[in-house]
């Protein structure tokens, strides 16, 4: 029981993060117009779930269960080299500071553990999250599926202010994204090579979201 509580506490919108400040260009994809409803809202993060980077950072958080601490560092430079744009990188970057920071305040022992195994200033958030998710002896697969309903959950709540969506309508988008989610961690899991990410789409908007006249988010 005490590991669900903490797997909520982690995977939570009110983690001090800062992720409710980001879109990952869903901001753009509204603007163009590419994005204009419910269906074509869920159409979008169905299709990142199953292509997108979303699932390079489950691979790792799934790998940094089983490596040995020394390759935590190989780890982070490797999803910081996979990040589609700089605005993607920054956002990873600075939610993963922000959960270090935390880990600092409520793990202190952790946090020292984690400041002797990495030699880079610049933390990916999945490298963070998995080792508290870790630490906290939360499964792999609680931990992975907490992650990716999180980013969903996130994604959802940012189509609500621009579209804007009613709040039954954004509630339904998460219950039909559900499966997806288990299919997504359940692959995960199971391969053995690193998934292939394809989302030259999610590039080509995220670079063209610091172009936008006005702008809600940071990414």
């Amino acid at each position: 029981m005490s590991t669900l509580l903490y797997l909520l506490q982690l995977a939570s919108p009110s983690l001090p993060v800062g992720a409710y400040s980001y879109s990952e260009a869903i901001e753009t994809l509204v603007s163009q117009e590419k994005i204009t409803n419910a269906v074509t809202l869920e159409r979008w993060i169905k299709a990142e779930l199953k292509w997108g980077s979303i699932g390079l950072d489950v691979a790792i958080i799934s790998r940094l269960y089983s490596d040995d601490s020394s390759r935590l560092d190989y780890w982070n430079s490797w999803l910081s080299a996979v990040r589609e744009t700089q605005e993607l990188k920054e956002q990873s970057h600075q939610m993963g500071f922000s959960l270090l920071r935390l880990i600092s305040t409520i793990e202190p022992v952790l946090a020292s553990q984690l400041n002797e195994q990495l030699n880079q200033e610049e933390v990916n958030f999945a490298i963070a999250y998995s080792a508290l998710a870790s630490y906290w002896q939360i499964s792999v697969e609680d931990a992975i599926l907490g992650y990716l309903h999180s980013w969903v959950s996130n994604l959802v709540a940012a189509g609500l202010k621009l579209i804007p969506l009613g709040q039954s309508e954004a509630q339904k988008i998460l219950l039909s994204l559900a499966p997806s989610i288990i299919d997504k961690a359940q692959y995960i899991l199971t391969t053995k090579e690193l998934p292939y990410s394809c989302s030259w789409g999610l590039s080509l908007a995220s670079m063209e979201h610091a172009n936008l006249y006005s702008r809600l988010f940071r990414s």
